[in-house]
């Protein structure tokens, strides 16, 4: 179904960080709370430090994707941001306006933990997708029950010993029926439930402790996911 029309989603927020801080994490340290910007075919259009951010992404017959921040300090050190994500989705209009949506409160989330435990810290980024049988409505609670997590709820302590992954201490920081997020003293796991949006179970790994290896962390995490999922 074609259903090409813009979008608009708007949040207003405050951040744990000063307006030079949140500029420098959403324009050069991206990877620790999100995902790296590298090798994105976007510009700045608007660049006027630290105060208002606009960068955009264009493409064929009119398609654009564009990010606008707006930031204002605020006493103590924070910082309110006035946050846009405009573009065209070009199919499935509500499910992917919805999918972002939902997402968008999870990465400001994240970007606010990043800002308040870890912010400029050499990040190790991960990327992980389970199994496509976890693209299923019981995939995100099974790997919340193989973690021993089920119960727990946002501001939760926990003590997790995963297989082939060793003893995780932290507490959970974001927990809602799509996403899950777990910090412990020195990385960030985000867990994305995307079956509702036609994808598998997703998780990045931010590993702020210096001595983190992409590869091995891929390869560990794979290893359980795919036997959650078997």
């Amino acid at each position: 179904m074609n259903d090409k029309r813009e979008f608009e989603i708007v949040v207003d927020t405050e951040l744990p960080g000063t307006p030079e801080r949140v500029w420098e994490a959403v324009t050069k340290g991206t990877a620790a709370w999100l995902f790296p910007s590298d090798g994105w075919e976007s510009v700045n259009t608007v660049e006027e430090y630290p105060s208002h951010l606009v960068n955009r992404m264009d493409g064929p017959d009119g398609w654009f994707n564009q990010l606008e921040h707006v930031l204002e300090p605020v006493e103590g050190g924070r910082a309110k941001l006035h946050y846009v994500h405009s573009g065209i989705f070009a199919e499935n209009w509500d499910e992917q306006y919805d999918g972002a949506s939902k997402h968008t409160q999870f990465y400001l989330h994240t970007l606010g933990q990043y800002l308040q435990y870890f912010d400029g810290k050499p990040v190790t980024f991960t990327d992980i997708q389970a199994p496509e049988a976890s693209q299923n409505p019981d995939g995100f609670s099974a790997l919340k029950r193989a973690l021993g997590i089920e119960a727990t709820s946002q501001g939760d302590s926990v003590e997790l010993d995963v297989e082939g992954i060793g003893p995780l201490t932290g507490e959970i920081d974001f927990s809602n029926q799509y996403f899950l997020g777990l910090r412990t003293q020195d990385t960030m796991y985000r867990i994305f439930d995307r079956s509702p949006f036609g994808a598998p179970v997703g998780m990045t790994v931010h590993d702020f402790s210096g001595s983190g290896d992409s590869d091995a962390t891929w390869k560990a995490w794979s290893a359980f996911l795919a036997k959650v999922y078997a």
